[in-house]
């Protein structure tokens, strides 16, 4: 199976670390991050879990709700969550899905058989309020990701999500929009108050309006 942006991500029972968990209630209304890593006990994941452990309240702000995977069951999960505490100086505050029958490696498309065939490649979901897919990343196993990205991805799809805006390339979190091409140019005042600049017809930037 695989999934695009807009498909509704499929719900899923797994066993984690943090007990039985069904996905769809564990997200409730909140949007989620589910991503996954190749094995337990590697160096690159190990750098990832703490490093996603320390941004809890970024995550908490945002009202996102992580969940991590790897293909390893649950004793190798605990032992290694305190190899990650230990080293990466934290606590890891998540829980992670024990897929040992690779079932929800499977539903995500987390395995690319060029790849490895029998770990999971670093696939990132970003998923809404709704359950729809809202952003995809795969990774190579040996390059750890951005999580830094993954905040900032999350504040433009939660911005956009809710004002008709776009977000240009390089864009953080207070910076000028560009305004929807579906607006028209007399709509703009009420729907802008802060004011835009034309740039090229279809080029209209406008004060972060959340802000």
């Amino acid at each position: 199976m695989t999934l695009r942006l807009g498909d509704l991500a499929p719900n899923f029972v797994a066993e984690t670390t943090e007990g039985t968990i069904d996905f769809y209630e564990y997200l409730g209304d909140s949007w989620g991050i589910l991503f996954s890593h190749p094995a337990d006990y590697t160096p690159v994941c190990t750098t990832e879990l703490g490093a996603v452990a320390k941004l809890k309240e970024e995550f908490e702000k945002r009202n996102v709700k992580v969940m991590a995977l790897s293909v390893d069951g649950i004793p190798d999960h605990m032992n290694w969550i305190k190899d990650i505490n230990e080293t990466q100086n934290t606590t890891v505050n998540f829980p992670i899905i024990a897929d040992q029958d690779r079932k929800i490696s499977t539903l995500y498309d987390m395995i690319h058989p060029n790849a490895s065939e029998n770990f999971t490649v670093r696939s990132v979901f970003i998923i809404g309020r709704d359950k729809k897919v809202k952003l995809i990343i795969v990774y190579p196993a040996s390059t750890g990701r951005n999580f830094d990205e993954l905040l900032r991805v999350i504040d433009s799809l939660q911005l956009t999500a809710d004002y008709s805006v776009a977000t240009p390339a390089n864009w953080k979190n207070g910076e000028d929009v560009v305004i929807a091409p579906a607006i028209k140019n007399e709509d703009i005042p009420a729907k802008f108050p802060k004011g835009h600049k034309e740039i090229k017809p279809y080029l209209r930037m406008t004060p972060q309006p959340n802000l």
